[in-house]
Order: structure tokens, then sequence, then C-alpha cells
């Protein structure tokens, strides 16, 4: 198999003739349009050392982040995904891999998404401080529990996703 490093998400997709006779013939393609899927899909299994190959999986897949994908995945929805996924970054996977595919779509991510942030608390503090700063007067400012306030928005309203820099922060409204 040869990758080339890109931040697209990728998949390889493996004729199942040559894996099944021990031959491994595949491809990695860019996984951001079906169609185009589709059609690099039928020219890897033309070029299949095996005659009249028609089965393929998905055997490896790249830039998806904490999203899983099975071999036998909609390709539809592998490109819909894809295509999401480079325009949103590792934020829809981790939206995605949350809620579940399924029920992941750009409009819900959109309603949902928050912004990165070091810690559910500093996404506490800066909203709070957007909300009500401007009415606190400056003697009661040292007094407010920021953890405690994170606690309360992140029991039901919000939810946040680690990654490796600090948290993705979602609203669950």
């Amino acid at each position: 198999m040869t990758d080339t490093t890109t931040d697209t998400p990728r998949i390889y997709v493996a004729c199942l003739a040559s894996y099944n006779a021990g031959i491994l013939h595949g491809k990695w393609i860019d996984a951001t349009d079906a169609e185009a899927i589709r059609e690099e899909i039928q020219e890897m299994l033309i070029w299949s050392p095996c005659p009249g190959a028609e089965e393929w999986a998905i055997h490896d897949y790249k830039g998806f982040g904490s999203l899983r994908l099975g071999e036998s995945e909609d390709i539809d929805r592998v490109a819909e995904l894809g295509a999401l996924i480079d325009e949103y970054g590792e934020a829809f996977a981790a939206y995605a891999n949350h809620v579940g595919v399924d029920y992941a779509t750009e409009e819900s991510f959109q309603d949902a998404y928050c912004g990165e942030w070091d810690s559910e608390e500093a996404y506490a503090e800066d909203l709070f401080d957007e909300l009500y700063a401007h009415d606190l007067p400056d003697h009661i400012a040292p007094y407010i529990d920021y953890g405690a306030f994170a606690r309360d928005l992140f029991i039901n309203d919000y939810f946040s996703v680690e990654n490796n820099s600090g948290v993705y922060v979602f609203c669950s409204c």
C-alpha cells in the first residue's frame, strides 16, 4: 500500500478477489466525493490481477480523526463524512463520534459547535464573562466559582470532547 501524506480524508479500498487469492491490490482514494470514489473503485477493480473482480472493501482510512469506518461503509456516507471533516477538521469528527455518525449533519454540527478551548472551565469563564461581566461589580468578580459554573453547564446543556490541545465544546440544546 502506498500512501501520500495529506490532510484530506482518504480510504484504502481493496479488491476482495485479489485479497482472497493472497494478493494485495487496492488504492488510496480521496474520500470527499462519492462519484469520484465510485469511479476510482471501478478503475482499481478493472486493473485487478484477478479477472472479473467485482467486490471491494475498505481496508484502511486516514484523516477521519476519531471516527471508525467499517469495511463495507456506504460510499455516500463516507464521502459526506469525509467532506465535512475536510471542511471542519477534527472538531466534526469528534462531534460525529460523540453523537453518532447517523445523527451528525453539517447543520447539527454548526448549531452545536461552540469552539475549541483549553478546558471546560476556560469555556465557562469566557461564557460567564461574556454574559455577566459587564453587570458585575469588580469587587465581586474574585468570588465567582468558574469550576462550579462549568460543572453545571456541562451536566446537561453542553458537552466536550478532548483533543490534543484542550477540548471541543458543543451545546446540547
